[in-house]
């Protein structure tokens, strides 16, 4: 097997086979992030925050059970597929109101596609918010924290609910 020369460049076309990650893509998300964090900490030391010296461990519970629904809520509620509609396409209708839907396109609205579908994924932008929240506003994020949770909890006990339902009926 001969060894390719290299161009210089990184399209992703000799990534996998078939060439279809979008590589460029994920760069352009990668470094969205990486420079709206950089913005972040800027604004944040141009206002004087001052970070918190330790995150309580019930902060870091809280925030992550928001993240898990926040993230879920973008990615997989039929009432947000608006925001994804642009990226990617519905391939089916799943239980309790979330739906399926798959990437389309290519190149950086394929490398959208993939955010927008994937919990895992979106989960990094969200925390980022709610952290970026709780830096500027402590009590603000805890509100909107609990606000999540709850609603996480909430789904939680449907589910629950559903079980028992069908174990009594038999």
């Amino acid at each position: 097997m001969a060894a390719e020369e290299p161009t210089g460049r990184n399209t992703g076309q000799d990534y996998d086979e078939r060439g279809a990650v979008p590589v460029l893509g994920y760069a352009v998300i990668a470094g969205t992030y990486t420079a709206a964090c950089g913005a972040f900490v800027m604004l944040a030391r141009r206002r004087g925050v001052v970070l918190p010296e330790r995150v309580p461990p019930w902060d870091v519970a809280l925030l992550g059970v928001a993240t898990y629904k926040t993230a879920r809520l973008l990615t997989k509620d039929k009432i947000t597929s608006f925001l994804r509609a642009p990226f990617s396409r519905r391939s089916q209708d799943t239980t309790a109101g979330e739906v399926a839907d798959e990437p389309r396109g290519r190149g950086l609205r394929l490398a959208m596609g993939d955010l927008v579908t994937c919990p895992f994924c979106a989960a990094s932008w969200t925390a980022t918010g709610l952290m970026g929240t709780y830096v500027l506003a402590p009590r603000a994020a805890r509100l909107i924290g609990a606000g999540f949770g709850a609603m996480a909890v909430a789904d939680w006990m449907q589910y629950a609910w559903a079980w028992t339902q069908r174990n009594a009926e038999g």
